[in-house]
This record gives structure tokens, sequence and C-alpha cells, in this order.
């Protein structure tokens, strides 16, 4: 039997970018602790097809990019009768390019997914949480809102952004009950990275420069958000999570 502090029954949880990759893996982790889970994507039919894997999940589809639609999809749905109790910011892009050539309009979409829909999203659902007086927001961060590697400086600042971002919610909204927390992912075996696994250099140059020697699998994330997810987490406050491996604690 789990400890009970680790329940999440009774809470419903909106994962962004939950048709594949990280969100899924804690779109599942969140549903096998207890939860409802409600994934979100631009795609209805990715979407639908991710929730029909996980028994009871339901989909929310707009585009965290668009503030005005993320408002009106998240207060559509309360107005149901469906409050989210757990908000994960997932969704996420990336692009690999020298700052130097670095697209412009490359970099802004960045901004917009990366750092933008934290907001849109985050604003939206805890407005709701506010007036409940309790809710869990948990951030997607990254080992790159510490380190930084060549070709990737925007993103790099992108996933910043989102480590300070959630200091801020945390300091304005935990008076309110919210807890405000992120996962920094290190390097994890998913779509994202499907090009960096397949180059034998970086392939081995990971290995050997993380102290576990090897990537991450996405299911070594749940354990991380259900906690942040629960009432065992309920004094974490503003916290950045490194699951990586060890990469960030070592030269």
């Amino acid at each position: 039997m789990s400890h009970p502090m680790f329940d999440l029954t009774g809470r419903r949880a909106l994962v962004t970018g939950a048709s594949q990759g990280i969100g899924h893996a804690l779109a599942r982790g969140l549903a096998e602790a207890g939860a409802q889970v409600v994934i979100n994507g631009r795609d209805r039919a990715r979407a639908e097809a991710a929730a029909a894997g996980i028994p009871g999940a339901e989909v929310l589809v707009f585009d965290v990019t668009d503030h005005e639609a993320a408002r009106a999809a998240v207060d559509g749905f309360e107005a149901a009768g469906k409050p989210i109790d757990i908000l994960v910011n997932n969704a996420g892009i990336q692009h690999r390019a020298p700052l130097q050539d670095f697209p412009a309009e490359a970099f802004e979409r960045l901004l917009q997914t990366n750092v933008a829909s934290v907001f849109h999203v985050g604003q939206a659902v805890a407005r709701h949480m506010i007036a409940r007086g309790r809710g869990r927001i948990i951030n997607i961060a990254s080992v790159q809102t510490a380190l930084a590697r060549p070709g990737i400086a925007p993103y790099t600042a992108t996933k910043g952004a989102v480590g300070n971002l959630t200091k801020g919610m945390a300091t304005d909204w935990a008076r309110h009950g919210l807890t405000c927390n992120a996962i920094a992912p290190g390097y994890f075996e998913t779509p994202l990275n499907a090009a960096l696994m397949a180059d034998a250099e970086f392939d081995a140059w990971l290995k050997k420069r993380t102290p576990a020697g090897r990537w991450g699998k996405v299911e070594e994330l749940q354990g991380a958000c259900i906690f942040l997810a629960s009432d065992a987490a309920s004094f974490v406050n503003g916290h950045i999570l490194y699951v990586d491996g060890g990469i960030t604690a070592s030269l």
C-alpha cells in the first residue's frame, strides 16, 4: 500500500503538451497515483490518442501560446464543474543553431512556447486555485536552467526564465495556498532528443559526462511529479528539483 501522503485520488491534473514524451509520461504517472488527468495539446487527434491510453483521461485542446485561448479553455472547463487542482506546465520546443546565426523567428517561437505559455496557463489556472485556497503548479524546467551548451543559447535563456518564473509564482501565490515548483530534467529518451540520441559522438559524450552513465527514462520523472503534486510537498515552494543523473552536480 502506498503512503497516503502521495495519494492523488480525487484531484484533477492538467498537463500541457502531454500528447507524447515527458508530458505523456507525467500524465500516466499522475493517473497511476489516483489523479483524474486532462491531456492538453493543439492537435485534437493526437491528444485523444494519448488520452486513450490513460484510464479516465480527458482532453482539453488549446494553444498554450495564446493568452485568450488558454484563459477561455480553463475558465470553460472550470465552469463545467471540473476544477483543476494540479497544473503541469510541460509544453516546450527546442531549436538548435549557432547563436550568431540563430533565426529571430525561432527565438520568438521558443519564447512563446517555453516561457509565455507558463505565464498564460499558469495565470489562468491560478486564478481559480486562489479562489479555492489551494493548488499545485509544476513547471518543467531543464538542466539548461542552470547550465549552457553550444547551439542552444536561446533555449537555455527560456529555461532559465522558467526557473525564475517558478520562484516568482511561489512568491506571489504561496500565501493563497498554492505551491509552485519546477522539475528540471536532464537528458532523457524523448522524441525531442531523437537527433541527439542518434548522434554517436554526443551519445558517448553524454554517458561520460553524466555520473549515472546513461540517458534517463521518462518514467523516472514520474516520482518527482507525484511528490510535488501531493500533500508530501505541502511546504515545498519555489524549488527547482533536478532529475538528471547527477549531471549538474559534477564537473
